[in-house]
């Protein structure tokens, strides 16, 4: 299978540290196959020499354990005071064992036995890699994302909501319709409490299939069920001393909900397999876009869990509550499309923001953002004038929250932007009949890519992939209301590749 060279250079390497060349080789090939970049050392010392001279570090360490140059632990130890969020892993002998369990306590990864399955190892990488860019789209979103926007006194509410609870540790239960920035608000309490220099960790509740979700949460012991080849902190340990934010709370099945209501009554648990309680400081933010009422009537929730979450509310407003701001966020998502495509930001003239002040917005501010970047990518001049707004704005019969095929949103010429297509989630040889669907749509693809490489852009691959696979992944969890595995299913991809997509792509599914 050729390599995405491009890919390769654009991504951090992983960096491999063993004495023995021949290992060196055999996961240098295997990674570059798999479009994973590389670097190698001999040993610990030239690594800390190239930590000491150079500004980025890897976005993987694979190290063995023992080295004529050093220790693997001493190494891993040293790694995670400079970079605490980079996952190590360690690799040793079956004799080593014992050294490497102990090197959980000091934060790797995972640990690599050797000799090792090559497919195995690859992708145990893999999913460090996950692991590395979920943390580091994280860490991103918590830098650089702005205040929350919103004039309208329904989100004034919200901010003075916030502001009362910034100094407090107590839990807040985050109400609102899908798509409305229930976890926005999230960021905002933990930002804004005096844990904001400690752990943020975020859990989609819906997303992670009922079997998982446990060991997700509470973590698991060494031998605790078929794969568990070493114990891993759950997301309570992960947030300790931070916040931990539940999303989609509703749906988490009702024997796990027993074991969150020990936790939030003294602090404690039991990692799955384990026999020793732990404890966990950790404030809980939990949200829903459900009834919890209703659920708790219908008997699918705790009453005295929805009681002890239910300690403060703060109900978000669905947009079309707070049309006032739908200026300010259109312009504020325009000005964000226009950075990520590479292209100067369009505006809207006040008759365009007039008519999209008047729409129901049933996807709430993340249809507005999904708009925005439509109109980015599809409106023919600078100025957005109201004929060029997507058809479901201009109420011409279109899918809530998605454009459709008409001529207006084509491009004007007929040709539909393959990125339309994927942001939209729609099936072009179903609205125009395969043939005609078909072409289309690679006409479209064809034009996008062209007008990409007219601008001078040499990412053209990796950009249109990413917003390609991005907007399907979307588009399959909107239809299955986040649950991976169907959506998967209806994809035709497999779990463990939706995962590592979701991962690699940094896709909130919030």
């Amino acid at each position: 299978m050729p390599v995405n060279t491009e890919s390769v250079t654009l991504m951090k390497p992983i960096w491999i540290v063993d004495d023995d060349q021949s290992i060196r080789f055999v996961l240098e090939k295997a990674l570059l196959r798999e479009g994973l970049p590389t670097r190698s050392f001999t040993n610990p010392r030239e690594v800390m020499k190239a930590l000491e001279a150079e500004s980025e570090g890897p976005q993987v360490l694979v190290s063995d354990i023992r080295m004529p140059g050093g220790s693997g632990l001493d190494l891993l130890t040293a790694i995670k005071q400079r970079m605490p969020g980079l996952p190590v892993i360690i690799m040793t002998a079956f004799s080593d064992l014992d050294s490497a369990v102990s090197a959980f306590s000091s934060g790797a990864f995972e640990y690599l036995p050797k000799p090792f399955d090559l497919p195995k190892a690859v992708e145990l990488i893999r999913r460090a890699v996950g692991e590395s860019q979920r943390e580091d789209v994280a860490e991103e979103k918590m830098v650089d994302a702005p205040e929350m926007l919103g004039q309208a006194p329904a989100m004034q509410d919200v901010f003075r909501g916030i502001g009362r609870l910034a100094q407090s540790h107590v839990t807040v239960l985050i109400t609102g319709e899908s798509g409305s920035g229930k976890e926005l608000v999230a960021h905002a309490l933990h930002k804004h409490s005096p844990r904001a220099n400690q752990p943020f960790v975020a859990i989609n509740t819906a997303a992670i299939p009922k079997d998982l979700l446990e060991s997700e949460l509470f973590g698991h012991e060494r031998g605790a069920f078929t794969g568990a080849q070493a114990s891993r902190r759950g997301r309570f340990e992960q947030a300790d001393g931070g916040t931990l934010f539940l999303d989609e709370i509703g749906d988490m099945p009702f024997d796990l909900q027993t074991r969150l209501l020990r936790v939030l009554s003294d602090g404690n648990f039991y990692r799955v397999g384990g026999h020793s309680a732990v404890k966990a400081n950790v404030r809980v933010i939990a949200a829903t876009h459900q009834d919890l009422e209703q659920r708790v009537k219908e008997g699918v929730f705790r009453e005295d869990l929805y009681h002890r979450l239910n300690v403060i509310r703060l109900r978000l407003p669905a947009l079309r509550e707070r049309r006032e701001d739908v200026p300010v966020l259109a312009r504020y998502f325009l000005q964000r499309s226009a950075q990520q495509l590479g292209v100067e930001p369009k505006r809207m003239d006040d008759a365009a923001l007039e008519r999209l002040g008047h729409f129901q917005f049933p996807g709430n501010v993340r249809q507005l953002e999904n708009i925005c970047h439509w109109l980015t990518v599809m409106a023919p001049s600078q100025l957005i004038e109201v004929k060029d707004l997507p058809p479901e704005v201009l109420d011409t019969g279109g899918v809530s929250g998605v454009p459709v095929l008409t001529p207006a949103s084509s491009g004007h010429d007929g040709a539909l932007s393959a990125d339309f297509v994927a942001t939209a989630g729609l099936d072009a040889a179903a609205l125009l009949g395969p043939s005609t669907g078909a072409a289309v749509w690679d006409a479209g693809l064809e034009q996008e890519a062209l007008a990409l490489l007219n601008a001078g852009r040499t990412d053209v691959w990796d950009a249109l992939t990413r917003r390609f696979e991005t907007s399907l992944i979307q588009a399959a969890l909107a239809t299955t209301r986040g649950r991976r595995i169907e959506a998967a299913q209806k994809l035709g991809i497999g779990r463990n590749t939706i995962t590592r997509k979701i991962q690699e792509l940094g896709i909130d599914e919030s």
